[in-house]
């Protein structure tokens, strides 16, 4: 059972930290793969940038503007030349009212599209922009077969100064590729220390668990020795009280009785032995308090005395009094020390409420075995009590009804008081044997 406890604890464990890596990569690879890929376009808008200032802004003639073909060609084999490829894959040169002076792509060139919010924006800012292409417009009727493409703007200018907007599309894929290669390079790096930290952090957990299961231990044990030194203790001072101070009393009361009886004949010898009797009843009723305290101090060892004897010396000192009991126990009904340990004390704190509270004249104590279960009923014939009491009396402090209602029911029992004003009470407790 200690062993599984253990294991079952690294177990949970080594799941928790599965989760967690598994969320943190998550989590990671997320974070990683965006910031790549806008890594990556920012490098698109970059290398276009260059495309478009260094390559094709030195060939611009003042007079492509107006068509000349010439000015067409020339660019037209620059672009060719140093810009298509795999990467690029469409070239289109902008006036600033939205008409094409020039694309690889001559169905297109002259044709007047108007410029969008984010091409006029770059044009007026002078800063290059990127954005996935919409392949739906008109402009990008050529385009479509490429399926997905990255269109990057770049303000540039004709030798003359005339401003124009460049653009070039890029393959996605090239994009995406590039991503990969920058959150590859990262990912496996965090994967593998996650994974190293993890596959470190198991044995210590298993020395960890180990070491507190067996501290757990230490403790139950060091507890068990103070339970037991105390009890030993508890049975030492009891033994003391009863071999010593009981048995000095018990001779003390014989002595006043016996000086009783001796001034019978003197002088005021009837006051004086009466008083004397007096006190040796006081002092036999100061024993059976004692012994009774002496029981509370140390229970007696159900297993070696038996449940019959050991509830026969709660019930003594009521019968001392003069009241009436009736004690019926079968001694084999409760066979486990549970159920005897159990029974004990539901019979201990009803024996106790019944001389403190009950005023009655006659208490019946019994024990038997029933169906498989072992039963106490343990009855008064004193003034009784409402439902009503019961509350009050747990609302003011006293909750041994409920202690013992709690009691019998962690041993698998149960246990129910009836009672009503003038009539009594009948307290019946069952418990498994």
């Amino acid at each position: 059972m200690k062993t599984k406890s253990v294991t079952t604890s690294v177990t949970q464990f080594v799941l928790a930290g599965l989760a967690a890596v598994v969320v943190i990569s998550a989590g990671t690879f997320y974070v990683v793969r965006h910031n790549a890929t806008k890594e990556a376009i920012r490098n698109a808008r970059d290398i276009a940038t260059v495309d478009g200032h260094a390559v094709a802004e030195p060939v611009l003639a003042d007079t492509i503007v107006s068509g000349d073909p010439v000015a067409v060609r020339q660019l037209d084999s620059v672009v060719r030349q140093r810009i298509i490829g795999d990467r690029a894959v469409r070239v289109k040169l902008w006036t600033p009212d939205g008409r094409v002076v020039y694309s690889d792509e001559p169905r297109l060139i002259g044709r007047n599209f108007g410029l969008g919010a984010d091409e006029t924006a770059a044009l007026n800012s002078g800063r290059p922009a990127a954005d996935l292409s919409d392949l739906n417009e008109a402009e990008n009727v050529y385009e479509r077969p490429f399926h997905k493409l990255l269109q990057v703007y770049v303000p540039v200018h004709t030798v003359g100064g005339k401003p124009l907007l460049f653009e070039i599309y890029l393959r996605y894929s090239s994009i995406a590729e590039s991503g990969r290669q920058i959150w590859g390079n990262f990912l496996p790096v965090m994967l593998g220390g996650l994974l190293l930290l993890f596959l470190i952090q198991v044995p210590l957990a298993w020395s960890m668990a180990r070491g507190l299961r067996q501290g757990q231990e230490e403790r139950e044990r060091l507890l068990h020795r103070a339970i037991d030194a105390s009890d030993a203790e508890r049975r030492r001072i009891a033994r003391d009280l009863h071999d010593g101070v009981v048995q000095s009393l018990a001779g003390v009361s014989y002595s006043l009785a016996a000086a009783a009886d001796r001034v019978g004949d003197a002088p005021n010898g009837a006051e004086v032995g009466s008083a004397l009797r007096q006190a040796a009843a006081d002092t036999r009723k100061s024993m059976r308090d004692l012994r009774s305290l002496i029981v509370d101090i140390a229970p007696p060892n159900l297993h070696e005395e038996g449940l019959d004897n050991a509830v026969g010396e709660l019930v003594a000192p009521l019968a001392a009094e003069g009241m009436e009991t009736i004690v019926d126990i079968d001694d084999d009904a409760a066979q486990s020390a549970e159920a005897q340990t159990v029974l004990y004390r539901v019979a201990h704190e009803a024996v106790r409420n019944v001389a403190v509270h009950a005023h009655a004249t006659r208490l019946d104590v019994s024990v038997a075995r029933d169906n498989g279960l072992v039963r106490l009923v343990v009855s008064d014939n004193g003034l009784g009590f409402s439902p009503d009491r019961i509350n009050e009396r747990r609302e003011e402090g006293h909750v041994g009804l409920t202690l013992l209602t709690g009691l019998v029911a962690d041993a698998g029992g149960r246990l129910v008081v009836t009672s009503a004003p003038g009539e009594g009470t009948r307290l019946e407790a069952e418990v498994p044997t």
